[in-house]
This record gives C-alpha cells, sequence and structure tokens, in this order.
C-alpha cells in the first residue's frame, strides 16, 4: 500500500473515531461517575503509550524537564480540557457537545492573536469568528427553554471552558517545545491528565456509590482507552508526519457531524434543520478563520 494512501486512512480514521468518543463517553457516563470514569481511561492510555515507548527503545529521553514541560497541557487539554466534558454530556446532547467543541481551532487563534498584539485579524478571522458564533446561537435556537435548567446551562458553561482550557494547553505547548519524543510527550500528558481527574473524583465524587461496570459502560471505556486514545492519536501522528498540516487539521470540520449523525441514530438525540444549520456554519466559521490565520503569517 502507498505511504500516501496508508495517511490518507489514517486521517480517516480520525475524522471517524474521534467523532464517536463523544456518544462513547456518554454512553460510559450513563452508568459511572464522569471523573472516575475518564480517569481510569486517560491514566490508562498515557501506561499503554508509555509501554510502547519502552519497547521502542526511547525511555532514556525521560526526565524532569520532559515531565515538567508536560504538566501544563496534562493539566489543560486532558484534566480540564477532554475530561471534564464527559461531566457535561450526562446533561447535553454529545452532538452539541462535539459541536461546541468544534471551534476549538477558533479558540486557539484567537487567543494567539490576543497574545501577540502585533498582529491584526484580517477579514477572514473577522467573519470566521462571527460565523462560529452564529453557530452557537443556532444550536440553541430551539433549546432556549432548557437553558432555564440549571444542569443544562451548567453543562453548556462546562463545555466552553473546557475547550478554552485545551486551547490555552495547545499554545503553551507550541511555545514551550519539547525535544523529547512526541509519543513519550503524550503519554506524559494522559497519565497526568488522568490523574489529576481519578484525584478530582476523590473530592467530588467521594459519595458517590460506583457500581459495577455495565457491558456497555465497558466497552465505552475499552473503545475510548484502544481507539479513541492510544489507536487515533498514533494515527493522528502518522497523518501529521505524511500530509499537510492544513489537511490534517480538516478532522476538526468532520468530528462534530459524526457525532450528531451518531447522537442521532444510537442514543435518539435530537436533530432538526436548526442544528444541521449551526454544523455547517460553525465548520465554516472554522474554516474561514483557519484560511484567515495561514493567509496572514504566508504573508
Amino acid at each position: 500500500m502507498e505511504v500516501k494512501l496508508k495517511a490518507y486512512l489514517a486521517l480517516a480514521f480520525i475524522c471517524i473515531v474521534w467523532g464517536t468518543t463523544y456518544l462513547a463517553v456518554r454512553v460510559g457516563v450513563q452508568d459511572f461517575p464522569p471523573f472516575l470514569f475518564m480517569g481510569m481511561r486517560q491514566s490508562m492510555a498515557g501506561i499503554l503509550l508509555f509501554a510502547f515507548v519502552i519497547i521502542s527503545g526511547k525511555r532514556a529521553s525521560l526526565n524532569w524537564s520532559t515531565v515538567r514541560l508536560q504538566i501544563v497541557p496534562g493539566i489543560c487539554m486532558i484534566t480540564f480540557g477532554n475530561g471534564i466534558v464527559a461531566w457535561a454530556v450526562q446533561y447535553i446532547p454529545s452532538g452539541i457537545a462535539a459541536l461546541i467543541c468544534s471551534m476549538i481551532p477558533l479558540y486557539v487563534i484567537l487567543i494567539n492573536l490576543m497574545i501577540n498584539r502585533k498582529e491584526r485579524p484580517n477579514w477572514q478571522i473577522i467573519l470566521g469568528t462571527i460565523l462560529g458564533l452564529a453557530g452557537i446561537v443556532l444550536i440553541f435556537r430551539d433549546h432556549l427553554l432548557e437553558l432555564k435548567n440549571r444542569e443544562y446551562l451548567a453543562g453548556i458553561i462546562i463545555t466552553i471552558a473546557s475547550c478554552i482550557s485545551w486551547a490555552a494547553g495547545t499554545i503553551y505547548t507550541q511555545k514551550n517545545k519539547s525535544a523529547s519524543d512526541p509519543i513519550l510527550n503524550a503519554s506524559i500528558q494522559l497519565f497526568i491528565g488522568g490523574a489529576a481527574l481519578l484525584l478530582i473524583s476523590t473530592v467530588f465524587e467521594k459519595d458517590t456509590v460506583i457500581p459495577m461496570l455495565s457491558g456497555k459502560a465497558l466497552f465505552a471505556w475499552i473503545y475510548l482507552v484502544l481507539f479513541g486514545s492510544v489507536a487515533a492519536f498514533a494515527a493522528y501522528l502518522y497523518a501529521l508526519s505524511k500530509l499537510p498540516v492544513a489537511l490534517v487539521t480538516a478532522y476538526a470540520y468532520i468530528n462534530p457531524l459524526v457525532a450528531v449523525i451518531l447522537g442521532f441514530l444510537l442514543l435518539n438525540e435530537q436533530i432538526n434543520r436548526y442544528t444541521v444549520l449551526a454544523a455547517l456554519v460553525i465548520v465554516c466559521g472554522v474554516y474561514l478563520v483557519n484560511s484567515g490565520y495561514r493567509l496572514q503569517h504566508k504573508s
């Protein structure tokens, strides 16, 4: 099989698998405390990736300076980025969470622009930001009454906060690059973020009765560990090494569409013309912001 074809298959794998993780998380937290569920998922994924690093003979690069650089992104992206969304999807549809999270690239660019005062947003960035916000408004076009529900509103706010946290962790990683192996870095981030979630679980879920993992929750957990974290991340690294970055980031446009469709088909989550329109508007907005940012940095 040609290298390019393998890379495109890896990209297709990412687009589908990362789009299904929202559904898998929602299935898991229906029967299990969310912070504990995600803490076990991410820490186990970190251990498995680290085992791969050891087998690959790259253990020598593990030292305190390497670990120190992964603490902030591990907390920002894994704990308060990816992790707390599991709490939110108890109260909001997984498709809605995915649509909100699809704006992460937009947050990354906007925060970068705020940090770099010398840069000025061009018309693509401005229009894309407006479209992204318009998409969020469209999401709630038929959900205004639900916003009166405190848990639903909290789920929305937590999801938006998780996106900002992920964006902040991404920017920190870009500005504090590590010379060590990317898979080693990822394993440390996953383990640190997962351990922090387990710590949060001991504080906020200490009085929760821990049930036996049901068959569907166990399947969701195994799927998230092996496919959502380990396999998808390996595919992401492979695709990045063989394809242009701009093409690989297309997964951010496809994931929410996969999540919305699966939520509708498997969990009977509501989907209407406004949900579809919101998805298209957000995707267009994120695409415009990305295009404007790349254009700005070419000039």
